[in-house]
């Protein structure tokens, strides 16, 4: 295996180390062997399924199976993709830019017309057919017919695609790809114009939304269906999965990196929408979907409209990082009365409920089988997360954080600035380090249940980039 000449960077200082940290080449190596097998054993069209059968016989996403499929959210090409251009990044080895290349090139060539992506494509089956593809109007298909065009952030799956191209295309190696930089700009200018009036943006969409939209603050509802209606919810204001908190994420990114005022505007109108969407009185939290009056409403059979613990953490920080990246208090005053809240609505066993009735607070959940609403946590369905767990220290943690002065808490953010600093970062990192070179196997993958797994390469394949990319700067800043 050829190594590129940028591992030299790190070399000098690494052999002056003497305390236990991997060596830098074995760790290189290792990276690369697992690219390397991504690249030409599993990926599809340049980009990757979720998980493979150890034979290679067929790849899985969720809930299909093909040996052709490729994912579009963690894990799968977006954050595949990512890894390899983070190593690339940290090591100057063009094998891991190629990597990133070709997925980047797979998200390009089935992206919607709408601007995004869909939760997974296929591209030796019927999807070629099925969606209506950017590069279809670009050859002068500009009719849509009976093909799907829908959009979705559903479980970050069109913010990290867009996430990945938009770090690629600010990457000296990407600056001169014409199109990577036109997918990125089309994406973005489809999903700024799907923000609604009021600022938030619904679970999937297909085109720019009304001008026309209400603006007005969310109430607890007195009476509320308790059976479930069945219901279209893909177009309400959502918050469910990290949906408006994963945008919020990419338009503060696409600012920091372009200096455009649009991305900012974008996120600052997305708090508004939480200010707005945030209840008053005893329950100062957030559903986790609010119809077009901002009244919360059923979604999916086991999600009724009720205070929901998930989404109300990550509205409190979503609504920190706008804060911290334009100094507007407003965002940051009603975060300490969310808090106190969920604190007190910790369950006896520790966890927390998912949903919290309206008015009376009790925790709510759907039973096992027939997915009616009830008290009773003893026969919970075990595909969704009814009582999620959270570490014990995290609320603990924001509330330090808030207390802290916005300058402090951005100059931390820097990173590193000293070669003391980035051999600190490197031994911090070389627990994971260790961990993923340990559990890889002699092809240089890693193996969960029995499969091949996307998210272990993710999960292994950052912390190594990261380690190395630290003792890189520590040697280059010696």
């Amino acid at each position: 295996m050829k190594i590129a000449h940028g591992l030299a960077l790190f070399l000098p200082f690494s052999l002056a180390c003497a305390d236990d940290l991997p060596d830098p080449v074995e760790v290189t190596e290792a990276l690369r062997k697992a690219n390397d097998f991504f690249v030409s054993k599993l990926g599809s069209h340049g980009g990757y399924a979720r998980s493979w059968k150890r034979d290679l016989s067929l790849a899985f996403v969720e809930g299909k199976e093909s040996r052709t499929l490729i994912s579009i959210q963690p894990h799968g090409t977006t954050t595949v993709g990512m890894t390899m251009l983070k190593a690339w990044q940290a090591t100057g080895d063009e094998a891991f830019l190629e990597g990133a290349r070709g997925a980047a090139k797979a998200l390009i060539d089935c992206q919607l017309e709408s601007g995004g992506w869909p939760a997974d494509f296929d591209f030796g089956g019927q999807d070629p057919e099925k969606w209506w593809l950017r590069q279809e109007v670009a050859a002068g298909v500009m009719e849509k017919g009976k093909q799907s065009n829908s959009s979705t952030l559903d479980d970050n799956k069109s913010q990290s695609a867009l996430l990945f191209l938009l770090e690629l295309a600010h990457d000296p190696a990407g600056k001169d790809g014409a199109a990577l930089q036109d997918a990125v700009k089309y994406a973005f200018d489809r999903l700024l114009a799907a923000q609604t009036k009021i600022g938030s943006w619904p679970q999937q969409f297909s085109e720019a939304a009304p001008a026309d939209g209400i603006v007005k603050k969310a109430v607890i509802p007195t009476e509320w269906p308790r059976e479930f209606p069945k219901e279209k919810y893909t177009d309400f204001h959502t918050l469910n999965d990290g949906n408006l908190q994963k945008i919020v994420e990419l338009m503060l990114r696409a600012h920091q990196l372009t200096g455009e005022a649009r991305y900012l505007d974008a996120a600052k109108r997305c708090g508004d929408f939480l200010l707005l969407a945030q209840f008053e009185g005893d329950q100062p939290v957030w559903a986790q979907q609010y119809n077009e009056e901002m009244v919360p409403v059923w979604a999916r059979k086991f999600e009724p409209p009720a205070v929901s613990s998930t989404e109300s953490l990550g509205a409190c920080y979503t609504l920190f990082e706008i804060w911290l990246a334009t100094g507007e208090d407003k965002y940051r005053a009603t975060i300490p009365a969310a808090l106190d809240y969920l604190e007190k609505a910790k369950l006896p066993n520790g966890r927390w409920s998912r949903f919290y009735e309206f008015g009376t607070n009790q925790p709510l959940y759907c039973k096992a089988e027939t997915y009616e609403l009830t008290y009773d946590d003893s026969d919970l369905p075990d595909h969704y997360s009814f009582q999620p767990e959270y570490p014990g220290d995290k609320i603990e943690r924001f509330r330090a954080d808030l207390a802290k002065p916005r300058e402090e808490l951005l100059a931390a953010r820097k990173g590193p600035d000293s070669p003391e600093r980035w051999l600190k970062s490197a031994r911090s990192l070389r627990g994971k380090v260790k961990a993923a070179l340990e559990s890889q196997n002699e092809d240089g993958i890693w193996i969960d249940d029995d499969e091949i797994s996307a998210e272990l390469f993710v999960k292994h394949g950052n912390a190594m980039a990261l380690y190395l990319e630290a003792l890189r700067n520590a040697a280059a800043t010696k």
